[in-house]
């Protein structure tokens, strides 16, 4: 294998791994409106209802979490301590209080739709494990 084709191979499998979170994404998007489908069809509306709007909470909350890492690594490596990260902070804690405030919300008015907001709100992991397993699929079939 020639240095070029080296480069090439490895600039390619760089491209695929930063495309994972772009993939996730697209899971995510996709997972969420057919699970809703599916659970409201086979178990309980409230179910569904509290699945989608936990499912809604954790892809904004996906999204958002990235930005504020990238924000947050930026401040580290360029203040040389000087700014101060209080805002950050206070972003990162507002968006758990905001979950906890609707799962109070949900949970008073059925418990069936707590249990599918709580449901919903691990979407991202089911959406990440099915990015391992592509990742996976794709290692095991390059190395043939």
């Amino acid at each position: 294998m020639t240095d070029a084709s080296a480069s090439e191979t490895q600039n390619a499998d760089e491209q695929f791994f930063a495309s994972a979170y772009q993939r996730i994404v697209r899971d995510l998007i996709a997972l969420l409106p057919a699970s809703v489908g599916l659970f409201w069809i086979f178990l309980d509306h409230r179910f569904a209802l509290g699945f989608l709007i936990g499912g809604a909470l954790s892809i904004v909350n996906f999204l958002s979490l990235k930005k504020l890492v990238i924000t947050f690594a930026d401040r580290v490596i360029n203040s040389d301590g000087q700014q101060r990260s209080s805002g950050l902070v206070l972003r990162f804690v507002f968006r758990y209080g905001l979950i906890a405030v609707v799962g109070y919300a949900i949970f008073k008015s059925s418990a069936m739709s707590a249990y599918g907001l709580m449901a919903g709100l691990a979407l991202p992991a089911a959406a990440i494990m099915m990015e391992a397993a592509y990742e996976l699929y794709i290692s095991l079939r390059r190395s043939r």
